[in-house]
């Protein structure tokens, strides 16, 4: 049962890899298998028994990602903070836009939600 919820996430991400390759050169090969299992997922309405248990596994390793990251930053401490206002500028921009996204998007879903209501 893991060994066909893992071969149904491994296909998810080559799928999109491939589709990387031939199509979307803006986005992660990765990024494109997650979204395909996404919508695969809606269009199916539930999640299999073997990708959840697959899905389950690997959250158990899920900290081990955050590793790098860490490490990164401890080594490169000097450069980051040589470019310190750089670095929250950016960090600002990319806050103010992404809550910007998502109030504007939250508005979308409710008057979605409105509308359904009074059609209904």
């Amino acid at each position: 049962m893991l060994l066909r919820g893992l071969s149904w996430l491994v296909l998810c991400q080559l799928l999109g890899t491939a589709l990387n390759v031939l199509v979307l050169h803006m986005l992660p090969g990765p990024i494109i298998g997650m979204m395909l299992l996404f919508v695969y997922l809606l269009l199916r309405g539930e999640v299999a028994e073997p990708l959840s248990v697959a899905a389950s596994s690997l959250l158990k390793y899920l900290p081990l990602l955050l590793v790098p990251p860490a490490v990164g930053v401890m080594v490169y401490a000097d450069a980051i903070a040589a470019d310190f206002w750089a670095v929250v500028g950016a960090l600002v921009l990319s806050l103010v836009l992404s809550m910007v996204f998502a109030g504007w998007f939250m508005q979308r879903l409710i008057e979605r939600q409105q509308r359904q209501r009074g059609d209904a």
